[in-house]
C-alpha cells in the first residue's frame, strides 16, 4: 500500500479540568497533526491525493474551528469568561463532549478528516497529533487497534 501524509499546524488553548497537575489551568499549544491517507489506486498522476486537497479540506476545517481559539470540555465550570471573550472576538470556543486531551483531540480530528475526504475516495489511515515537541497521540483505524 502507498500512503501520503500531510502536516497541518495550528495554535489553540485548552485545559483538562480534572487534571492532577498544571494542565488543569488554561494554556496553549502549537499543535501539529500528520494525516496519513490511502486510496484504492493511485490517480493518473501517480498520487494518493494531491496534498493540497488535504490542506484545503482538513486544514480549512482546522483553521475555521480550532486555530487561535479554545478547545474545551462542554460544561467546564471555568470556561464561561473564555467562551464569552472568544465569541466577542470572533473566535468561538470548540466544545468537546470529552476532555480535550491529545488522545481525544486526535480522535476528533481523524473522524473529521475521514468525513471531509471520503467523497474523494480517500481513506484516513493514521493521524498523529503533536501537542508538544516531545509528546504526541496517535489514531489508527479500529481494525489496527488490536490490544
Amino acid at each position: 500500500m502507498v500512503t501520503c501524509t500531510r502536516r497541518i499546524e495550528w495554535d489553540a488553548m485548552h485545559r483538562i479540568p480534572l487534571h492532577e497537575s498544571k494542565c488543569r489551568a488554561f494554556h496553549g499549544h502549537r499543535y501539529a497533526a500528520e494525516i496519513t491517507c490511502s486510496a484504492e489506486a493511485l490517480d493518473t498522476l501517480g498520487r494518493v491525493v494531491d496534498f493540497g486537497v488535504i490542506k484545503d479540506r482538513v486544514g480549512g476545517w482546522v483553521d475555521q474551528h480550532w486555530d487561535h481559539t479554545a478547545i474545551l470540555l462542554e460544561g467546564d465550570p471555568e470556561a464561561g469568561p473564555v467562551a464569552e471573550a472568544n465569541e466577542r472576538l470572533g473566535r468561538p470556543v470548540y466544545w468537546m463532549d470529552v476532555h480535550p486531551t491529545a488522545e481525544n483531540i486526535v480522535a476528533e480530528l481523524a473522524a473529521v478528516a475521514q468525513r471531509l475526504l471520503e467523497d474523494a475516495g480517500i481513506r484516513v489511515e493514521r493521524v498523529r497529533l503533536w501537542e508538544t515537541p516531545n509528546g504526541s497521540a496517535e489514531w489508527l483505524p479500529r481494525s489496527l487497534n488490536r490490544l
